[in-house]
């Protein structure tokens, strides 16, 4: 076992090597740093190969992943075919469940539990889990669940917000190290067990006796709030004192019912522009490490978060209904401004998508206009409210779509290519995808005046350049746009895939090969008539193009309308994400691999025309 001041040389090598993989790669910096010592500790005392380490969430994961074999591959980290950002089972023995969303260690934990004592198995489960993942509903239902239970179990709660003075941390560190001893631990049990076996008399001296350690744990750390979910209570303990850390630990191993350890750690620790801007560097790109100044891209337009920001507060300035609503990501969203702006009209839930959809209901059922900004991978949470709580009441509720399609790096817990298939099917909905970010903006002015529930998805990144119209204006529900005639082939396209899809067909015209282009606007409701017409006076193929999964996208509600319109012999190609789940890299190099830049649509197109 490594001394303690070999254990210190390590900890700064870990947090070196991180700092450099993620000046280049980008990545999530803060959180990462956070753990060293706490990884380092982790590893000291239980075998990971054996034991079941879960963290939660996976951005935490970065000094386990380089303590666990993958040194040598570390720097092509959110690399297209490099090593994930976040735990992997395929990637590693040491990763025990795939993770890239928050709150889900504690259940996930208390499944192994059980399983291990199913299968008479010996080994230790622990679940890290970041405080802020503690917003999550599904972290309490967890805890609740695994209390009840009482199995082996062990919480690291990683509180890297929270700080504590030094006269409540060595008062802490004391409590923590006297819980911990493990004569204590047994005296106390064997204790319970005696007066609990007897009479009236017994139970009154334990109810007294629990009253008062509940008591001093409660005037001193919130102890109480875990205990009452079933759970022993340790901490806060300093999560940067390793020597400690692995004391805790080494006690708490021989331990056999649930465990809740309350670490407090400093997010960004070590490298001073992370402790300084923690949010910023939360999940960063490219940075320079000296001056700790993220490496600007190439510039260009404005992105559509920050169009759809400005548009928000513009409505909202003249539109007193309009509440916005974020799970945790105010700036993600391009929410802060308006926070800024309208304070009173402002609410994030934090990680809490359900109770976000739900609470937007509850705005929109008094007569209120909320409008819900999210990322369409963290969406996927809220089916079932979307459903019951606005659909089928027919509520006016926006959703406004961040992140939809690939967004790089971050990989297929993040990719936003599902929300077309699993939002088209639900009744009242209207759903739609805006070709540039003037569009973009006319969109949101259309949902937030509509009648009932709607939705705009919009990309990543910047926009397209376009000139911005001064004066917003409600678009037709479910009418399209027909950005160009043609006789030798149709292609409807939907959102980023329209203007490579024009940029194609305009090639191609200079070959003899004539395309009509139709910008759909509307997944839901279609613009059945033009499509329909266009279908009859179009005789070569029909090509669907989305940034989407194709089962039960854009292109399968083409089928349908085909179907349903009695046509036969119409030949369809669907162009959109393969009937899997598609891995990290750039932007660009996914839609190039799976043929949705303008070199693959036009490839695609020719091999279909046969040119």
């Amino acid at each position: 076992m490594l001394s303690h001041p070999e254990l210190v040389t390590l900890a700064a090598e870990l947090r070196t090597e991180i700092i450099e993989t993620c000046s280049k790669n980008g990545g999530h910096l803060a959180p990462s740093l956070g753990v060293v010592e706490l990884t380092l500790a982790l590893h000291r005392i239980f075998d990971t190969a054996k034991d079941r380490i879960i963290w939660d969430v996976g951005h935490q994961a970065y000094a386990h992943k380089l303590i666990t074999g993958r040194k040598d591959s570390f720097h092509t980290l959110r690399t297209l075919d490099g090593i994930s950002g976040f735990p992997k089972r395929a990637e590693s023995e040491h990763d025990h469940f795939d993770v890239g969303h928050s709150s889900t260690s504690i259940s996930a934990a208390t499944g192994m539990a059980v399983a291990r004592d199913l299968l008479k198995g010996t080994n230790k489960v622990i679940a890290v889990i970041g405080d802020g993942s503690m917003t999550g509903g599904i972290a309490y239902e967890g805890l609740n669940h695994a209390g009840h239970l009482n199995k082996d179990l062990v919480v690291i709660l990683n509180d890297n917000e929270m700080s504590i003075a030094e006269n409540v941390g060595a008062l802490s560190n004391f409590l923590s190290r006297t819980i911990t001893n493990e004569f204590v631990h047994k005296i106390k049990k064997d204790l319970e067990s005696f007066l609990e076996g007897l009479d009236s008399v017994g139970h009154s001296v334990l109810k007294v006796a629990k009253r008062a350690e509940e008591s001093l744990k409660g005037l001193f750390t919130p102890g109480m709030l875990f205990e009452a979910f079933g759970f022993e209570y340790i901490g806060p303990i300093d999560g940067h004192d390793v020597e400690l850390l692995t004391e805790t630990f080494e006690k708490v191993k021989r331990f056999d019912d649930a465990v809740l350890i309350h670490v407090v750690t400093k997010k960004g620790k070590g490298y001073p522009p992370a402790e300084k801007n923690p949010s910023l560097f939360h999940g960063v790109g490219p940075f320079d490490i000296a001056t700790g100044k993220v490496i600007k891209g190439k510039g260009g337009a404005a992105s559509y978060t920050g169009i759809f920001g400005d548009v928000i507060r513009k409505i909202a300035s003249e539109d007193e209904r309009l509440v916005a609503i974020t799970a945790a990501m105010p700036d993600g969203t391009g929410l802060s401004p308006f926070a800024k702006e309208f304070p009173e009209r402002f609410f994030d839930v934090g990680i809490a998508e359900q109770h976000g959809v739900t609470f937007a209901a509850g705005i929109a059922a008094k007569g209120l206009r909320p409008v819900f900004a999210v990322y369409s991978s963290f969406l996927q949470r809220a089916y079932d409210q979307i459903f019951h709580d606005v659909c089928l009441q027919n509520l006016p509720v926006t959703f406004a779509i961040d992140r939809a399609g690939v967004v790089g790096s971050d990989g297929p817990t993040h990719h936003g290519v599902f929300d077309l298939s699993f939002l088209r099917h639900l009744p009242n909905m209207v759903v739609m995808a805006p070709k540039d970010e003037n569009e973009l903006q006319h969109m949101l002015f259309t949902s937030v005046n509509y009648e009932g529930p709607s939705a705009v998805r919009y990309p990543r990144g910047n926009g397209l350049g376009v000139p911005l119209d001064q004066q917003l204006r409600t678009l037709p529900i479910g009418k399209s746009e027909l950005l160009r005639s043609g006789t030798d082939g149709l292609i409807l396209a939907v959102g980023t895939m329209v203007s490579p899809c024009f940029a194609v067909a305009e090639a191609l015209a200079k070959e003899g090969m004539n395309l009509a282009v139709v910008n759909a606007r509307f997944i839901k409701p279609l613009d059945s008539e033009l499509i329909i017409d266009l279908i009859r006076t179009t005789n070569g193929p029909v090509f669907t193009a989305e940034e989407n999964a194709i089962q039960g996208g854009f292109g399968s509600s083409i089928l349908e309308l085909i179907e349903e319109s009695g046509f036969s012999g119409i030949r369809v190609i669907r162009i959109g994400y393969p009937d899997r789940f598609i891995e990290q890299g750039e932007q660009a190099e996914l839609k190039s691999r799976y043929g949705l830049d303008e070199a693959g649509l036009e490839a695609t197109i020719k091999k279909a025309l046969k040119l």
